[in-house]
Order: C-alpha cells, then structure tokens, then sequence
C-alpha cells in the first residue's frame, strides 16, 4: 500500500520556497520522490510521482511498476486522478473533496 504525503518547506531570504511529493510504502520508506515548486498546483504531481514508483518484488524479477492500492490526502482526489488509478487497474483510498460531494447533488 502506498501513501502520498507532502511537505512545503517555506522561503529563506536565499531560496525559493519548494515542495516535497513523497510516494512511500506502508512502512514509510520513500518509493519515489518529486520536488516542484512551493507555489506549483498538487493534483498536477499525482501522476508523475507515481509514474517512478517502483515496488520491489521478494527475490528475483523485475521490480513491478504497479502498487496494489494507493492511499493517498484529498488534495489529490481529483476526477482526473481516479480516471487515472482506474486505467492503470490501481484502486486507491481517497477521500471526497467536500465541495465535490456538493456539485455531485445538484440536478
């Protein structure tokens, strides 16, 4: 099982602020890692952070590139995001957006 985290370290008078998108197994080892800018939108990483996700296999093969499910915060939960779990066979765990489950009720 996978979960997608991410951390915002804030501007110092020499840096730009960025972000950190952590793709980490169950057991909080990072599977993949991508860093964008601090300002830069979150569902838009979703694919690319798992498009490296590699998950190692017990003994010998080709690590998969395929997790079984993915967990991951509601900023991800986007229809564009589930579309993409669904054609790559992935189911995942996200919450709905509260906004979302409003449009979802209007006629």
């Amino acid at each position: 099982m996978n979960h997608v985290e991410e951390h915002y370290y804030p501007a110092s008078p020499r840096r730009t602020p960025s972000k950190l998108h952590l793709a980490v197994e169950q057991g909080q080892k990072p599977m993949s890692t991508v860093v964008t800018a601090g300002q830069r939108g979150d569902s838009p990483q979703f694919e690319p952070m798992l498009e490296v996700v590699r998950v190692p296999r017990v003994g010998v093969g080709r690590p998969r590139v395929r997790p079984n499910r993915v967990r991951a915060d509601k900023v991800y939960a986007s229809r564009g995001n589930r579309a993409y779990l669904r054609r790559r066979g992935i189911r995942c765990t996200l919450p709905d957006k509260a906004n979302g489950l409003a449009h979802a009720a209007r006629p």
